[in-house]
């Protein structure tokens, strides 16, 4: 006769099928989340929970019963996020996450439904309502991954579902990188106001909302410095903020070169006082994209670039892509760039190395026709020695 089970209980249901029940650490008992076929599968199935509590791996499956969507409120609203990146996350919860995930619960989020999830936003591509991008597919997994791993530290799921490897990654089209007389051209062909604005964005390395909550005190011309201690978001309404990270909070040292056109503008454009912008409108309020978007696109037509060829920011990408080419260190890079992680400064390091074969292989070419020189003059002197009989 079969001994007593040590651990657990299973029984015969009138369906034939087999139920497991075991008492966890709190004292309760809890039945397994589905029946077995067999009796053995079942209490296989509680040598391994009895192996969990163990370990103290056991889990209350009440815990994972949340549904994704009210923990996923709960988690933004723990976070201390920036007003944008707030916007962006709600944004992509209430159009691309919780429509798949929202009412489902928590321990019910395999890794099947997060492959199937990421593979039909895919599929359906950037021309659907709303737009499955890969960037915002890839940005749409990352917030998902990080929710989850929220939930693993606080006990509700075992382990975390998002397991695809890559997915996190963007894959963005290259973003052009323009040449110095470029910048220039541009920053003659736009608006007289929005001139220095050109330039400090690519010299200075600045974002939009960065050079948008520029105030006057934060100019240093005597020393060459721009300090970024405060950002605009455009959420409708003009929110001010402070930079996204600390690693954002920086002092710029600036190239002498765009100091003239600096002071120019603060004499002729910028609020007055110490807390007044540097950078306003027509009318002297506060800068908007919309404002700006007409004086720009004028000038990229009037130095014979598309309008939608070069962007506002690209003259950032373009002044860190000059701060690679300098030799800046990773540490530099980051630094000027406000990064607080090596993950964007590595680009540019990457656009550094593609500088550095084509220096190599300028000296190259230098150096092997410099050679042929040398062997040439040598031929005609060992020619002209012979010819002379020494």
């Amino acid at each position: 006769m079969a001994g007593k089970r040590r651990f657990g209980r299973v029984r015969q249901l009138p369906s034939g099928r087999w139920q497991a029940r075991y008492p966890g650490p709190d004292g309760k008992d809890y039945t397994a989340p589905h029946t077995f076929p067999r009796k053995r599968d079942a209490e296989q199935w509680l040598t391994l929970k009895e192996a969990d509590l163990k370990r103290g791996d056991w889990l209350d499956p009440a815990a994972g019963a949340v549904p994704f969507a009210t923990y996923a409120a709960e988690w933004l609203d723990d976070r201390d996020l920036s007003p944008k990146t707030m916007q962006l996350y709600e944004l992509l919860l209430r159009l691309h996450l919780n429509p798949t995930f929202g009412e489902m619960s928590l321990g019910d989020i395999t890794e099947e439904t997060v492959r199937k999830w990421r593979a039909a936003r895919l599929k359906a591509g950037p021309k659907s309502d709303p737009p499955f991008g890969p960037v915002t597919v890839a940005k749409g997994y990352r917030l998902l991954r990080a929710i989850l791993n929220t939930a693993v530290r606080d006990k509700r799921i075992k382990e975390n579902p998002c397991q695809i490897a890559g997915a996190d990654r963007e894959s963005s089209p290259e973003r052009p990188v323009l040449g110095v007389a470029e910048v220039f051209r541009i920053a003659d062909a736009i608006a007289p106001r929005y001139r220095a604005l050109v330039l400090l964005a690519t010299f200075g390395n600045l974002r939009w909302g960065e050079l948008a909550g520029l105030r006057r005190r934060h100019l240093d011309l005597a020393a060459g410095t721009v300090r970024v201690a405060e950002t605009v978001y455009e959420l409708g309404p003009l929110v001010k903020g402070t930079p996204k990270s600390e690693a954002s909070r920086r002092k710029v040292v600036l190239p002498s070169l765009i100091l003239p056109d600096l002071r120019k503008h603060l004499d002729e454009y910028a609020q007055p006082g110490p807390n007044g912008f540097v950078f306003v409108g027509v009318k002297g309020g506060q800068l908007r994209r919309s404002n700006f978007s007409k004086p720009w696109a004028r000038a990229l037509e009037a130095v014979g670039l598309e309008v939608g060829e070069v962007r506002v920011h690209d003259l950032r990408h373009t002044g860190n892509t000059y701060t690679a080419e300098s030799g800046a260190s990773l540490a530099e890079m980051m630094n000027r760039m406000g990064h607080s992680s090596t993950r964007a400064a590595q680009v540019y390091l990457h656009a550094r190395r593609e500088r550095d074969r084509e220096i190599a292989s300028t000296l190259d070419k230098m150096a092997k026709r410099e050679l042929k020189r040398s062997k040439k003059k040598a031929k005609k002197r060992k020619r002209g020695e012979e010819g002379s009989g020494t």
